[in-house]
């Protein structure tokens, strides 16, 4: 499906019909039908660029899965979520009201969220739009941003470079941060969680260590790593938080947080200095929630998928020592 698609698009990277105003840019989509949490998580940055743009729109998103309601539940810019089932082969009929759903409006604008994403291609090919951004990084944008490759930023830049073919100038703005604008009501929620669990005044040092397949690291890799940090980092809290299979790799030998409620992990990792993963949809909530995250990669592209702003940081593994981790951490934490 990959290469059937890949041209799609290719054709309308030009605009075909001018943009009078910023302000004619009222009912919008978003294409981005994948069900993980780190991939609707990634989006934040795109849905908080289009309301600083476009300050009268309105958002619809087509996902797939639940997840997106929770991650965009207090965006207010967010009109109707359609969701494509996980399992289309066994909701048929669902699947193919998802796609009459797109078709049924007409939108000022449609964006790809996902260059790579055959789905992605085909719906922004089917929505009826007056514009339209397929997800195909200009080469101009390749010379202008070293970090052009980012799944949240590229398609960003891309709409910043449709626009200004559009007459409207590319001021490079700094590109939003993961967000998923917690309320002041959950962040009170999380430091009243946090404080039962530790029950101190110290600062607080969160691990995350599960992951996905080949990017989850081994329990002797986590065992050595956190009985450093536990040295290297005794005047910290260390506690880690769970996911929902609740598995630990170090076997539960830190206070541990378990929920499955995404803002309320979000509002808890806000009260904590540092957060410490591998690359993984948790990895991206912590960055959403605004804390200095670290993520340790050893198969995937950092420069893709590495979380941004808030002093965080990507460390690729196969090319660094222990040593090099925790100078990195000593350095996000005394600064």
């Amino acid at each position: 499906m990959g290469r059937l698609t890949k041209h799609i698009g290719q054709s309308q990277s030009k605009p075909k019909t001018s943009l009078h105003s910023l302000n004619d840019i009222k009912k919008i989509l978003i294409c981005r039908p994948n069900q993980r949490l780190g991939n609707q998580l990634l989006l934040t940055p795109l849905v908080q660029e289009l309301t600083n743009t476009f300050p009268n729109c309105k958002i619809d998103l087509f996902v797939k899965g639940n997840v997106a309601e929770a991650v965009f539940k207090n965006y207010t810019c967010i009109d109707t979520i359609i969701k494509l089932p996980r399992k289309p082969f066994n909701h048929l009929i669902k699947y193919g009201l998802c796609w009459l759903k797109i078709k049924s409006k007409r939108y000022d604008l449609v964006i790809n969220g996902d260059k790579n994403s055959s789905s992605g291609r085909l719906s922004t090919k089917y929505a009826k739009a007056t514009h339209k951004v397929f997800g195909d990084i200009h080469q101009n944008t390749e010379k202008t941003y070293q970090d052009f490759e980012h799944i949240s930023k590229y398609p960003i830049y891309n709409l910043r470079h449709y626009l200004s073919e559009l007459g409207y100038a590319d001021h490079q703005k700094t590109v939003p941060l993961l967000n998923i604008n917690l309320s002041d009501s959950e962040i009170a929620k999380g430091k009243i969680m946090l404080r039962d669990k530790v029950n101190n005044d110290k600062k607080t040092i969160c691990i995350y260590t599960n992951a996905t397949r080949d990017k989850c690291y081994s329990e002797n890799w986590w065992e050595t790593f956190y009985t450093k940090l536990k040295t290297a980092y005794s005047d910290y809290n260390i506690i880690e938080m769970l996911p929902v299979e609740n598995i630990s790799k170090i076997n539960f030998k830190a206070p541990h947080i378990y929920s499955t409620d995404i803002h309320e992990m979000a509002a808890i990792i806000k009260q904590t200095s540092i957060f410490i993963t591998a690359d993984n949809g948790i990895m991206h909530l912590a960055s959403a929630s605004l804390t200095p995250t670290v993520g340790f990669f050893s198969v995937t592209h950092t420069r893709i998928y590495e979380p941004y702003g808030n002093k965080s940081i990507a460390i690729n593994t196969n090319e660094t020592s222990i040593n090099d981790w925790f100078e990195k951490i000593d350095t996000i934490l005394n600064s």
